[in-house]
């Protein structure tokens, strides 16, 4: 996987550092080999990040020529037009088959270039309105963490790219080489795309969260049984209408669709690290039956439980 990362004079360091540090990962944890990114500017030169130090060890455009993914991690605060010779990298990239991502304000540039014209995307939330007007053509979400339409994604603000980012590795190497990197990097492994975004409070992580925490954790460890709104809203002593409410403002969906994700993901770890049929793995998992399974399987995945096992599954010692 050969990736080119663009930078630019006032790029935050936070945001050139998000890909450069989940794909560097995968390399030095030996999950995969060429995952070692590329940044590139439009001249060749070296930047300023907005912070104050400079970025000297860069590739010119030409760093674009031979990527299977280029990154544009973010956009200068003012907005400004995307220029012919980037706009044209872009639109070259994808038509060779590379995969492009707008991350945060990285998003402009990439619609300024057409390629997401009547398709969904997404930015920093701050922006959400600007870009749509700015592309009309585009479908702007205000609230996603990221959209993917495979060849192309576009990513919310700042630590949303650590979940775009993630969701890529995922997506080529399996959930449980994400899991390695999120967990070194200690970040949550995976953050559903369509999960809100931050908007005018912090999002509290799964997990540990105030009253909540403990019954998040129960149901991740009682994942094969049934668990509707009223036995999750039991369990945490908690009237259904109340549950369901603090439930979306720790975890940004509802009971039901964070359940189906946590199964989902449950079962992928299975099919990469077991030899247990796909019967099997949908009851672990809390699927009422095999058919109900790989009906969200492929619904969500766009690949079957068997496909994706032979795609990812660790060799067994």
């Amino acid at each position: 996987m050969r990736i080119a990362v663009y930078a630019f004079d006032g790029i935050t360091m936070f945001h050139l550092a998000a890909p450069l540090l989940v794909f560097g990962e995968v390399g030095r944890q030996g999950l995969a080999t060429g995952w070692d990114p590329v940044v590139w500017t439009q001249d060749g030169r070296g930047i300023r990040t907005v912070e104050g130090p400079r970025v000297e060890d860069v590739s010119g455009p030409d760093a674009v020529d031979d990527a299977d993914l280029v990154v544009l991690p973010s956009w200068p605060t003012d907005l400004p037009a995307t220029h012919d010779a980037l706009a044209n990298s872009i639109r070259a990239a994808q038509a060779r088959g590379s995969r492009i991502a707008g991350l945060c304000l990285g998003a402009f540039p990439v619609v300024d270039t057409g390629l997401l014209d009547g398709r969904g995307v997404v930015t920093h939330w701050g922006a959400a309105e600007q870009l749509a007007r700015r592309r009309p053509e585009v479908k702007v979400s205000a609230a996603a963490l990221y959209v993917d339409h495979g060849d192309v994604l576009t990513s919310a603000g700042t630590a949303s790219a650590i979940d775009a980012c993630l969701h890529i590795v995922r997506s080529h190497l399996g959930s449980a080489a994400a899991a390695t990197v999120a967990r070194n990097l200690v970040v949550a492994p995976h953050r559903d795309g369509d999960q809100a975004q931050f908007v005018d409070r912090p999002m509290p992580q799964p997990g540990g969260v105030g009253h909540l925490g403990p019954i998040i954790d129960w149901a991740l460890a009682h994942l094969d049984e049934p668990l509707t709104v009223d036995n999750l809203a039991a369990h945490a002593r908690m009237s259904r209408r109340n549950f369901t409410r603090r439930f979306a403002e720790v975890t940004g969906t509802t009971p039901a669709r964070w359940v189906l994700a946590r199964r989902l993901d449950e079962a992928r770890r299975l099919l990469e690290t077991t030899t247990l049929s796909v019967g099997r793995i949908a009851s672990a998992c809390g699927f009422s039956s095999v058919v109900t399974f790989r009906q969200n399987f492929v619904a969500t995945y766009a690949t079957t439980p068997t496909s994706y096992r032979q795609r990812f599954s660790l060799p067994q010692k």
